[in-house]
């Protein structure tokens, strides 16, 4: 897949979050447990279709943050907190396919910020649309702070 690439201004966004520091070679066996838990405990008060799901890659240590969007009125509990994803100058791009493959969106933007004379500022974060069963159809929002 070809990913387009552009520069955008993002605005702060709510989430429900819970933040760890993991291990990138722990972080595939972590996130999960992460989303589970806080899809148990945000307390939705609206009917609409639910927010959607977001990882949030602090630096490379990694400092994570995993959640959902608040895009509407809810509550939290247990551990999750009340986070937002940064605002600012970005670069992006968004990906269309299976979540396998959403290495190439990353290397996409990489590649085109080095192209623009662009540093990414550390943060990046992925947004995740509602889910499908057929892989080619799931979109995923990719984007780098600058």
């Amino acid at each position: 897949m070809t990913h387009q690439v552009t520069s955008a201004n993002a605005t702060l966004r709510p989430t429900a979050v819970l933040a760890a520091t993991t291990t990138w070679h722990e972080f595939p066996d972590l996130w999960p447990h992460l989303l589970d838990e806080v899809h148990a405990n945000v307390h939705w008060t609206g009917t609409a279709r639910k927010g959607r799901n977001v990882m949030l890659y602090k630096n490379d240590i990694p400092h994570v943050e995993i959640g959902v969007e608040l895009d509407q009125p809810a509550t939290v509990s247990g551990r999750v907190i009340q986070s937002a994803l940064p605002a600012g100058a970005v670069a992006m791009t968004v990906h269309r396919g299976p979540y396998g493959d959403l290495g190439t969106a990353h290397e996409a933007v990489l590649h085109w910020c080095a192209d623009h004379g662009l540093h990414p500022a550390g943060p990046r974060w992925e947004v995740y649309g509602h889910w499908t069963e057929d892989p080619s159809q799931l979109e995923t929002e990719v984007f780098y702070l600058l």
